[in-house]
């Protein structure tokens, strides 16, 4: 009984400091010393934050698009794709002064809010990748699946870092 207990309030300690920590400085509305930025300044700095990713995104997949060697008739279904599965970023700053001022359970409550969003995203692009994979060769789809690991690799040790960074240190 005391170890259900132990478990249940740990499991709310860090459901409450894992909502905190979302709201911690945001990179788009502090300088590079802390100071804050204007308006101005923030959306100067979120538009090429934007641009660089869109710019790195737009390079994954062309490489993607070469390793592939996709065939004419393909290409609809990469267009289709590629549509699907583009990321995007938030095009608005975190209000951070709105978060301060919510209780727990509204925060949790946009917290589930942004998982649900997240989620029907996710189910778009299994749905899209589902149906162009299934427009590739054998020899494509081996491509495909090495590229697609080799992302998902370099992807989970780049958020593992970020979680760190993010949590102090400790997770």
């Amino acid at each position: 009984m005391k170890t259900t207990i132990a478990k249940a309030v740990m499991v709310a300690l860090l459901g409450l400091g894992a909502a905190g920590s979302t709201y911690a400085a945001d990179p788009a509305t502090t300088g590079r010393h802390g100071h804050a930025l204007s308006q101005e300044e923030r959306a100067a700095k979120m538009a090429e934050h934007q641009a660089k990713f869109a710019e790195m995104v737009a390079k994954h997949q062309a490489a993607l698009h070469d390793k592939l060697k996709l065939t004419a008739a393909q290409e609809p279904a990469w267009k289709t794709f590629v549509a699907a599965v583009t990321p995007t970023l938030p095009t608005t700053p975190v209000d951070h002064a709105a978060a301060a001022s919510m209780t727990t359970p509204e925060r949790l409550d946009q917290h589930l809010a942004m998982a649900k969003q997240h989620l029907a995203k996710m189910e778009t692009r299994v749905a899209a990748t589902k149906v162009f994979y299934a427009q590739l060769t054998p020899e494509q789809q081996k491509t495909f699946d090495a590229e697609a690991a080799r992302m998902h690799h370099h992807m989970a040790g780049r958020m593992g870092h970020r979680m760190m960074m993010h949590h102090g240190g400790a997770m």
